[in-house]
């Protein structure tokens, strides 16, 4: 009988709940206090670009508040001192099965059993998600439009959006989330209020891994002590990092980069090899996180010597991070790519000394 197992969404971490299933958030606590502020004042703006590094809570944080507002509306009565909702709540359970009408979610669009999963936010899905903001808002409340994240839209997605964050209905609320809040359009920049979020603490860290299910929640002390070194205050990538796999690409990754300029290239060859595999896509992407992370404490260690001479790191990094998406998109060998990221690695190095 043939396998009828739904294919995974395309940001859910597996053995992890998604954000949407999550009632807690660790850590940014300044982050939550923005939006309880502002709704006990009834000051709630239309639009949040809530931007900061993947993996700190962004999406976390836009659910709950998704859920308090669908749940309660935009000005409670009294004092909010916290966006808890019972999570036996109508509101609430809508939300995590994806079945309130009055919340939209713009995302990359999950495989199905004829096409892969989608690497931008296509142009149709917007203009469809974006009818509920044309309609009459159920028992007038809220609708609320969640856009994880902007990052994968495409310019005509982009500009979609921008026509409904510019003119918004009554009782609307957008929680446009970045990894990159500067690279967002300009446009809607200008027209919704910002929140950076902070990479989380350690403490916050271990707290996130250990309220989540086994096998995660149990790691071994050890583990979780080496996965949070690693993960830069991202509980995506502490949570990857528990993976043994992915926890030994990065450990060939960071040897091979220690040794820069000079390169063993049975070692890169063997990488590239399996970053080419199918199924290999977040090691890639573990791969740049840790090619990157390298490439930006070194600038910021030899900052003295000017932004000129350090460029072409800069370079390699941008070229390979294209280089990706690229790959992605047209679904192309990864292993040139692994190669040539290596290779020019070194290359920049030699010129930076």
């Amino acid at each position: 009988m043939a396998d009828k197992t739904p294919p995974p969404e395309p940001d859910r971490l597996p053995g992890a709940p998604h954000p949407r299933e999550r009632d807690v958030l660790f850590g940014q606590e300044e982050a939550e206090r923005a939006f309880r502020d502002a709704l006990e004042a009834g000051r709630l703006h239309h639009a949040w670009l809530i931007g900061g590094p993947q993996g700190i809570g962004k999406a976390t944080l836009a659910y709950r508040v998704a859920k308090f507002v669908l749940d309660r509306g935009g000005r409670p009565a009294g004092p909010v001192d916290s966006l808890d909702v019972p999570p036996g709540s109508r509101a609430a359970r809508q939300v995590v099965a994806r079945a309130h009408p009055g919340l939209m979610v713009l995302r990359r669009v999950p495989a199905t059993d004829k096409k892969a999963a989608s690497t931008t936010i296509p142009v149709d899905e917007v203009r469809k998600a974006l009818q509920l903001f044309g309609s009459t808002a159920i028992d007038e409340g809220y609708r609320v439009c969640i856009v994880d994240s902007a990052d994968d839209l495409i310019p005509a997605s982009a500009n979609a959006l921008l026509k409904m964050v510019e003119e918004p209905p009554p009782r609307s609320l957008f929680l446009i989330l970045s990894h990159a809040p500067q690279r967002v359009l300009p446009t809607i920049r200008s027209r919704c209020r910002k929140l950076l979020l902070r990479p989380l603490a350690d403490d916050a860290l271990t707290r996130v891994i250990r309220s989540l299910p086994e096998p995660l929640g149990a790691a071994p002390d050890e583990a979780l002590a080496t996965a949070i070194r690693g993960a830069d205050g991202s509980a995506r990538r502490a949570i990857e990092l528990l993976d043994p796999d992915r926890a030994r690409t990065v450990e060939t990754v960071e040897g091979l980069l220690a040794g820069l300029p000079a390169l063993d290239w049975r070692k890169v060859a063997a990488l590239a090899d399996r970053l080419a595999r199918k199924g290999a896509e977040q090691d890639l992407e573990i791969t740049l996180e840790t090619v990157e992370r390298w490439a930006s404490e070194l600038m910021e260690a030899r900052a003295g010597e000017g932004a000129r001479r350090l460029a072409p790191l800069v370079e390699v990094c941008e070229k390979s991070a294209r280089a990706a998406v690229d790959a992605d998109i047209y679904n192309l060998d990864r292993r040139p790519l692994v190669l040539s990221l290596f290779g020019d690695l070194a290359e920049a190095v030699r010129a930076t000394r």
